[in-house]
């Protein structure tokens, strides 16, 4: 089977030959330029080198915004996105990151130096692929977000990144995205014993600069190496 095509992507690299990589998906209708100026607010976490990675969604159209043609990583059938889901599309995306991991390790990078993160479907999409994902990675970043494929997860979730951190955010006045699914996520990801950072923001459907500054010291957190971690 001949490999499939890499997404495009915008990559910013804090230091020369990084050794470290975060595969960053974005919201429905933006591209891979929506998160790249956030890095500039980094301050601990950048003290490494990392090769930030903004992939471009496919274009597809979306059934609740009248079938309007728009970058997405599956489609929304439903208002109330976890009561009918694109499997499909949330598969093809999952095998298309799947691959920029494995074009990663190829680049040299371990596995254990690759962090997802992803904002509300870039998020939902960071969460299906990491916790199924064959390789150990560094951590899982979903911000105002849900799970997607729940009921799909005990049976497809991998041992090796059972322990994997997961940073989740959500603003409490969301009104794209219910704070209620967040937390309902949430709480299946802590069923299952997944070690899980929890922070809520009074805001709605977007990034504040607390939320910045907790992502950039869990990103610290998960890339310093293991000796050098809070005991």
């Amino acid at each position: 089977m001949s490999k499939p095509e890499l997404l495009s992507t915008v990559e910013i690299e804090t230091a020369p030959a990084p050794d470290h990589t975060v595969i960053w998906m974005h919201g429905l209708g933006a591209d891979g330029n929506d998160f790249a100026p956030i890095i500039n607010e980094f301050k601990s976490s950048t003290q490494t080198g990392i090769r930030f990675i903004f992939p471009h969604a496919p274009m597809r159209p979306v059934t609740i915004n009248n079938g309007y043609v728009m970058r997405a990583w599956y489609d929304i059938l439903d208002a109330r996105f976890d009561a009918t889901e694109d499997e499909t599309g949330i598969r093809e995306s999952h095998h298309a990151i799947d691959a920029l991991i494995d074009n990663e390790l190829q680049r040299g990078i371990a596995s254990h130096n690759i962090a997802l993160a992803g904002f509300s479907q870039g998020g939902a999409i960071a969460l299906q692929v990491g916790l199924r994902q064959k390789n150990k990675l560094a951590g899982i970043m979903a911000l105002s977000c849900y799970l997607p494929l729940a009921e799909t997860l005990s049976h497809e979730s991998q041992t090796v990144n059972a322990t994997t951190s997961i940073f989740m955010a959500h603003g409490s006045h969301d009104p794209v995205v219910p704070i209620s699914l967040a937390t309902a996520s949430r709480e299946k990801l802590h069923q299952a014993n997944y070690p899980l950072e929890w922070h809520e923001y009074p805001m709605d459907h977007t990034v504040c600069l607390q939320e910045i500054q907790d992502m950039d010291n869990w990103l610290h957190g998960i890339f310093l190496p293991p000796a050098k971690r809070a005991k």
